[in-house]
């Protein structure tokens, strides 16, 4: 894990940072309608997914266009690039819609959206780490920073979930 961190951080924090943000904004926006949790886990697993999938690609033409562009000869691959990513934001960015599943067959929280959002919380804190240890830079720094630019994300789409539910 730590060679495949060293090699790809950019593409870690990038496809997780994006996957859990997306993810969650989905869980955030769904939960400000007030939809029923069959529909916020079917959100949220098929953004994750194709959402993912679009990342990935988008990374790959992205590197394709930079090296083509720039007459570039590099070690870069594209495709490992686009697969980092696409790891980073599948793992990470599934990580709020597991109460979700974890309720759906367990039934285990009260309040599956707070403990989605309490693990939203714990997956910024861990990019951030994650991204601090790698850089070498303060770890605290980098996950406080990464935890406030996901949870103004968060509650930008939970405010709007919640304003379009109240005039649709």
């Amino acid at each position: 894990m730590q060679r495949f961190l060293n090699a790809y951080l950019r593409e870690f924090v990038y496809g997780a940072t994006d996957g859990t943000v997306t993810t969650f904004a989905i869980i955030a926006g769904s939960a400000g309608a007030d939809l029923p949790a069959a529909i916020v886990i079917i959100l949220g697993t098929s953004n994750v997914l194709a959402d993912g999938f679009s990342m990935a690609s988008s990374n790959y033409l992205s590197e394709k266009s930079h090296r083509d562009q720039n007459d570039l000869v590099t070690t870069v691959s594209p495709l490992k690039n686009a697969f980092a990513t696409f790891i980073s934001f599948i793992l990470v960015g599934s990580i709020p819609v597991l109460p979700y599943a974890a309720n759906a067959i367990w039934g285990i929280w009260p309040n599956t959206f707070f403990v989605s959002g309490l693990f939203t919380f714990l997956a910024f804190l861990f990019i951030g780490y994650i991204r601090g240890s790698i850089s070498q830079k303060n770890r605290l720094r980098t996950a406080m920073e990464t935890l406030v630019i996901g949870g103004v994300a968060a509650l930008v789409a939970y405010s709007v979930g919640a304003f379009l539910d109240k005039i649709v």
